[in-house]
């Protein structure tokens, strides 16, 4: 089984590029979630079809539930070549390009296929070029999922219903000044230590996709879900570019080839499954319930104004015709 706490392996004796006499390349993927979420189905389906393509050239592990490090961890180890692949959420690449944060801004897109036309069109595309240029590549666009928030207190419907809250955000600015935004009292943590800090009373709420909710058991923890969808989250399939440069043209090709296919497989995944999580949960005890977003809207307003020039008019830009 799996920890829910990250066992910190640190850096894994092996080197990242291991080439013995069939020439095999041996490629590390990372990520923080359970092997039952469709991160990790996926990634197995990628990591096979890749040593599958390339004739057995090309060997990817997949490292689930934050054995290689928690997110930043992952970041930094694509950033210096000690880690070759992660699968990571949007927010976490805020910390190293806060542009990044366009992409969970609070109530940013009509809908889903709003944000994967975005994020694969331009406004992806100038994302991903000011991140290469930190030493990480953005292989494929993936997907977290509408965002909802839980608690052990009471049912929430309106932001009032927030105050007091202690609730655990990402390391991640917007998301916190969001929740301030709304009246909670949000503090960051890394995702790893997260089903600890619930048990132990450390935080009252925390907010996550169903799939998370679910695969992390959450509700053992929590026992309200309000529906507020205040944040459609993405993820990434990041390769580090220190690594990924010295390998032949066509293994690249094939890499990210396969980091969209399989993308687009996960996010396929999430919305097949989204109705089935949410109807597990109230199996498993938790009371559901739909919240006031015209009211959750109209709060969190302030978080835009106060972030859009720190984008900048060229994402901005950019944001602006995608949702046009």
């Amino acid at each position: 089984m799996i920890s829910r706490r990250p066992l910190l392996a640190g850096l894994l004796a092996a080197p990242a590029l291991a080439r013995g006499a069939a020439a095999q390349t041996r490629l590390r993927l990372a990520h923080v979630l359970q092997p039952t979420h469709s991160w990790h189905v996926a990634a197995e389906g990628f990591a096979r079809e890749a040593n599958e393509r390339s004739g057995g050239r090309l060997a990817v592990q997949v490292f689930p539930g934050a054995q290689l490090g928690q997110n930043r961890q992952l970041l930094e180890g694509i950033q210096t070549g000690t880690i070759e692949l992660a699968l990571v959420g949007s927010s976490d690449l805020n910390s190293f390009e806060p542009r990044f944060g366009i992409i969970e801004m609070p109530y940013a897109w009509l809908s889903r296929e709003q944000a994967f036309a975005a994020l694969e069109g331009p406004l992806g595309q100038a994302l991903a070029r000011l991140v290469e240029s930190k030493g990480m590549l953005d292989l494929g666009l993936w997907e977290n999922g509408l965002r909802h928030v839980t608690n052990r207190r009471q049912p929430v419907t309106q932001p009032a219903d927030l105050r007091g809250l202690k609730i655990r955000t990402p390391p991640d600015r917007v998301r916190v000044d969001t929740f301030r935004a709304l009246g909670a009292e949000p503090a960051p943590l890394a995702f790893g230590e997260l089903y600890a800090a619930l048990q132990q009373g450390l935080f009252d709420a925390q907010e996550n996709p169903l799939s998370i909710i679910f695969t992390s058991s959450f509700f053992e923890v929590q026992r309200f879900l309000s529906l507020s969808g205040h944040v459609w989250g993405g993820a990434h399939l990041m390769g580090s570019k220190r690594v990924l440069d010295r390998l032949p043209a066509g293994d690249r090709a094939l890499l990210s080839e396969l980091g969209q296919k399989w993308g687009r497989a996960q996010r396929q995944m999430i919305a097949d499954s989204d109705a089935d999580f949410l109807a597990k949960l109230r199996e498993k005890g938790m009371a559901v319930n739909e919240v006031d977003k015209p009211a959750f809207q109209r709060a969190v307003q302030p978080v835009w104004a106060q972030y859009e020039a720190a984008f900048g008019p060229d994402i901005m830009g950019l944001y602006r015709r995608a949702v046009a």
